[in-house]
Formats: structure tokens, C-alpha cells, sequence
């Protein structure tokens, strides 16, 4: 074009960015004239606006905040509400009832379906009744060209949604996500140059981990069927193995990383009231089936209220966070929990044998914080009042400076194994479920890689799936705090990764691997306990290097690497970059 003048109003419903610096006075009446129109017809239209007369716009309710614009071909009716500098680009589809934030970007060809209607065999297809759960979209959100958006569904601020995704789930706030069905890859947050991937994430090991990734989603079913006992109707972690509740919930586990669903054996609702069902109502922890696989019985509580029982410890993790995925909780309040005072849970604190079992020790502030956890979500409170400052304030005034870690420094026999072991499991349910700062985020760096080069535990052949997660997680979680080491980390990610990505056995997954010390652990045949959590421990170990991007899935249960409830006040310890994409 010679002149801005010889712009037609065709070029404006396509480019709609241009219309505010390049239209002419003409151009800009009929726009006015255009604005009116709708206006007249109840919409509201904020300042410095464009909608296309070429758009399809019939809405019933139209708030279009300012500096947004609506391009040519785009087809908007139902409820339609936007903040300001939100953009509606050419043939996007926007219908039903839909709330934009402010900064919100949708594609080309993109479609925002905020209704849905049934398609039982009484009547007809075209004769069904129409629903409408609505679809909100927070601030700074990026929909890329031709993604799908279904009702229901609730897509967070800061969110970035790759081109052709079907996202049929919520995405919490920082998602990078894509697929159909859409996944969450990363946070955005974490989208560094080391994290795109030419040194780090290119390459070898990155086309590895994608093609791992594929040949475990391609198997995902087989795998799930494997472990299903039709005749009880529960899982068994492998064939000839007891039915165990643990199992269902790493089978709900492994579903939602590798189908983005639950497992096909159920439905979610049926999933979810099997295990709901299982939760004592006194006492509201799940005790392990019995033999025959109905609910088995809760031990007495112990003299300062505590019930003593490992697997109903580890249940209130497992049931709970996998009730999580299914869209449910738990029925009824973790009770020891609820009933613990600051006094009683300090002493029980006291009591545990930190210098000589760090790893029960933890694991016991393990189960108690993530009952809290689960109890605030039912609004039964954290204990009773000062219970959960009085744990934090325990663990912060107890870890040993020199090591960033709580407990006995090392033995003979195991070196550092029940030490770095402990604060994994410590850590997991206080710091970093409640998303809180480490104290010591660089000791606990010095320490683990300490360990990690331990040849007893991690050479090729002697790793298992607990030794390499009480590595990687603690990496991992001050890695956000410091750069420490970060080089020796990644490295020693690496060698892990390519020895794990070699472990997969086809439709039956990962074996535990080795067992632990003592001779305890599940051993190398593969099954649902080894597959859950080798899968969350590669995720992990990829992100390290900076090839998790490859992979498609991101834990979100027990062993997830973001906060489940934030504590910490203000804002986030490491700010987002500023992102200045037009």
C-alpha cells in the first residue's frame, strides 16, 4: 500500500491490531456508526474498541472492555464478558456464556464453546436440552490458533495454550499446555533459555524422553487392565499380588498422567465413592483392606491421641490426593489430626526417632501435614488453633544448619540414606506442600548430591524408586531457591534419566527397582506402586535437565511438584519474568 488511506475496510477485519494508528476518518465514523448499532441493542463497548462488521455478533449479553477488538468472521453469541486489551481474532468462535479477563488473547480459528448439550437415546439428537456451565479465562492468557475449549471449564491467569489443544480440564494459574486432551506441560514461570532446550533440552536425551513418553501413553490401558481384579473390583499393585488400597490410588495416579482421565476399569464418580467409602467415619483415615478385600480395621488411638498404622499413614496421602484427581475428597476430616494441639503435636514431635529412622520420622510429619492439608479443604481446620505454626516452628528451629536437613547426619551402614531420605518425605508434606521456602535451601543441595554419588544406591543396577525420588525431589524443590550447584545437579539428573527411561518393560510398566535398605521394597517386577512413581521421578529428572517440555504430563498427586496450599505471604519467592510479547 502506498498510503494508510488505500487501507479497505477487508484489511481491518483481519488485521483489527492496525485500526487504532492506520484508519482513516471515514473508516473510523463507520466504525462509530457500527458501535452504536450494537449498543443500541444492550451491548457495552469500552473505549478504543474495534468490532469488524463482518463479525458475526449476536450476542444476548455483550461487555467488551477497552482496547479489545473483535476481528472479521468471528462469530460471538450467548453471554460474552471481557476485561480490557482482550483480542477475538479472525473466525475465532466465542459462544455461550463466556468471562474474559483482561489480557486475553484468542486465536485464529479458535472456538470457546460455553455450552454443550445432552445426547441420551430418548430423543433425537436435535431435540436435547442445551446446558451452559460457562468457561472463565483469568488475566494474561494466551489461547494459541485452533484450540477447542469446552464448557465447564476454567483456565487460569498467565495461562498459554498451544495452537490445535482440546482442553476439556481446568489449568491452574503459570500453565504452558497442549494436546488433545490438553495437558499441562510446565509453568510458565520456569520457561528460561536452559529450559528450551539446545543445550540442555535438545538433542538425544529430549527426543528420548518424548518417544518414552509416547510408548507409555500408547500402553497406558493394558497396563491398568493388567493390575484390575474384576471379580473384587479393586487393583492389585501386580497379578498374584494382595488387593491393596495403595494400588487403586497409583492406578488413578498413572491414569491422569498418561490418559488425562481415570482409569477405564470405572468411572470417576464410581472410582471416587470406592475409595470414599473406604475412610474410617470415626476416625477418617483408610485403613488397608482386609484379606478378602473389604475395609479392613483401625488400630486404638495411642495415649496422646495418634492411631499408629504405616499403611493407614500413607493413606491419607494417597486416598486423598487421588481423590484429588478424581474431582473429590475425602468424606470426613482426618480426626487425629483435627484434635491435635499444638502441645501434644510438639511432643509427638519430640518422640520421634530422628536419629536413628529420619526416614519414619518424616514420614510422619509426612501424613500429619497433608491431613492438615486435606482438613482445611473441608474447613476442619489444621489441628486445633496453632497447631500448624507450632509444627513449622518446630521444623525451622530443629533442622541442622550444616545439612539443611532434620535428624541423624549418617552411619556406617547407610551413609546419608535415612538422612536425605527423611527430608524428602518431611519435606514433601510441611515446605513444599504448603509451599514455603526450605531453610537451608543450598546445605540440603550439598547434602543430597553427596549422596547421590553414593555408589551403594545410585550405580547402574542399585537404583529404586524411593532412593532416586529422596534425590531428585530435594534437588528439584531448592533449585527454586538457588542455582547451587545447578550443573551438578543436571548432571547427575542426567545419568539417572537415561538409566530410568531403560527400566520401562512393555504393557506392564516399572519395577520399584532394587530393594530398599534392609532388603524391604517391592522389588523389580514391574507394577502400578513402581510405574507412579518412576513416572513422577522422570518428570522430575527431565526437568532438572530441561526436557520435561518433551514428556506431555506433569504430576499433580502425591508426588506433584507445586505447592497444594499456599501459607506464604506476598508474593512468590521468585517473581515471574516480565513478559513483554506484543
Amino acid at each position: 500500500m502506498d498510503s494508510e488511506s488505500a487501507l479497505g475496510d477487508s484489511y481491518f477485519d483481519h488485521c483489527p491490531w492496525d485500526f487504532g494508528g492506520r484508519a482513516s476518518a471515514a473508516q473510523r465514523d463507520a466504525q462509530a456508526d457500527h458501535q452504536k448499532r450494537l449498543t443500541a441493542g444492550g451491548a457495552s463497548i469500552g473505549p478504543h474498541c474495534f468490532v469488524s462488521p463482518a463479525a458475526g455478533v449476536f450476542a444476548d449479553v455483550l461487555r467488551l472492555g477497552g482496547n479489545s477488538y473483535i476481528a472479521g468472521h468471528a462469530y460471538v453469541t450467548g453471554e460474552v464478558t471481557t476485561g480490557s486489551d482482550c483480542t477475538v481474532n479472525p473466525y475465532a468462535t466465542v459462544r455461550g456464556r463466556i468471562a474474559l479477563g483482561d489480557g486475553v488473547r484468542i486465536g485464529a480459528h479458535s472456538s470457546l464453546l460455553g455450552f454443550n448439550h445432552g445426547f441420551g437415546p430418548d430423543r433425537p439428537v436435535h431435540r436435547q436440552p442445551l446446558t451452559s456451565k460457562g468457561i472463565t479465562v483469568g488475566d494474561d492468557v494466551w489461547i494459541g490458533s485452533n484450540v477447542v475449549v469446552l464448557d465447564g471449564v476454567t483456565i487460569g491467569d498467565h495461562c498459554v495454550v498451544g495452537a490445535g489443544a482440546v482442553v476439556t480440564k481446568d489449568l491452574p494459574p503459570w500453565s504452558v499446555a497442549a494436546g488433545n486432551p490438553a495437558r499441562r506441560l510446565r509453568d510458565r514461570r520456569e520457561s528460561g533459555p536452559a529450559r528450551r532446550g539446545t543445550a540442555e533440552g535438545g538433542g538425544g536425551l529430549g527426543d528420548a524422553v518424548a518417544r518414552f513418553a509416547d510408548r507409555a501413553r500408547a500402553q497406558a490401558v493394558d497396563l491398568l487392565a493388567r493390575a484390575w481384579d474384576a471379580d473384587a473390583g479393586r487393583y492389585r499393585d501386580r497379578p498374584g499380588a494382595p488387593l491393596t488400597v495403595r494400588a487403586h490410588c497409583d492406578a488413578v495416579e498413572i491414569a491422569d498422567l498418561l490418559l488425562g482421565s481415570s482409569p477405564p476399569q470405572l468411572s470417576a464418580a464410581e472410582h471416587a465413592e470406592r475409595l470414599r467409602a473406604l475412610q474410617d467415619p470415626a476416625e477418617g483415615m483408610v485403613p488397608e483392606l482386609a484379606d478378602d478385600g473389604g475395609p479392613g480395621v483401625l488400630p486404638a488411638r495411642a495415649a496422646d491421641g495418634w492411631i499408629d498404622d504405616g499403611a493407614a499413614e500413607y493413606h491419607v496421602l494417597s486416598v486423598g490426593y487421588a481423590l484429588d484427581l478424581l474431582g473429590s475428597r475425602f468424606a470426613h476430616p482426618v480426626r487425629p489430626v483435627a484434635g491435635m494441639t499444638a502441645g501434644r503435636l510438639v511432643a509427638r514431635l519430640e518422640s520421634l526417632p530422628w536419629r536413628t529412622r529420619a526416614w519414619s520420622a518424616g514420614a510422619w510429619v509426612d501424613c500429619w501435614a497433608t491431613g492438615a492439608h486435606h482438613n482445611l479443604g473441608l474447613g476442619a481446620g489444621a489441628g486445633e488453633p496453632g497447631a500448624l505454626e507450632a509444627l513449622f516452628g518446630w521444623l525451622s528451629t530443629r533442622v541442622d544448619p550444616w545439612t539443611g536437613m532434620w535428624g541423624l547426619t549418617s552411619s556406617p551402614a547407610g551413609g546419608r540414606l535415612q538422612l536425605v531420605n527423611g527430608c524428602y518425605r518431611l519435606t514433601r508434606g510441611s515446605f513444599a506442600q504448603f509451599g514455603l521456602q526450605l531453610p537451608y535451601a543450598e546445605r540440603v543441595v550439598d547434602t543430597v548430591l553427596d549422596h547421590g554419588g553414593d555408589q551403594r544406591w545410585f550405580a547402574a543396577g542399585r537404583q529404586n524408586a524411593c532412593n532416586v525420588l529422596d534425590v531428585a525431589h530435594p534437588l528439584w524443590l531448592a533449585g527454586r531457591q538457588s542455582g547451587h550447584r545447578a550443573a551438578e545437579g543436571r548432571a547427575w539428573a542426567r545419568e539417572q534419566l537415561a538409566h530410568a527411561l531403560g527400566e520401562w518393560r512393555d504393557k506392564t510398566g516399572f519395577g520399584f527397582g532394587p530393594p530398599g535398605e534392609g532388603g524391604t521394597g517391592p522389588g523389580r517386577e514391574p507394577g502400578l506402586q513402581g510405574t507412579e512413581m518412576w513416572l513422577a521421578i522422570v518428570w522430575l529428572l527431565a526437568d532438572l535437565v530441561g526436557v520435561a517440555d518433551r514428556l506431555g504430563y506433569r504430576p499433580r498427586g502425591v508426588h506433584r511438584p507445586e505447592a497444594a496450599r499456599s501459607l506464604a505471604p506476598g508474593p512468590p519467592a521468585h517473581p515471574a519474568p516480565v513478559d513483554n510479547t506484543p
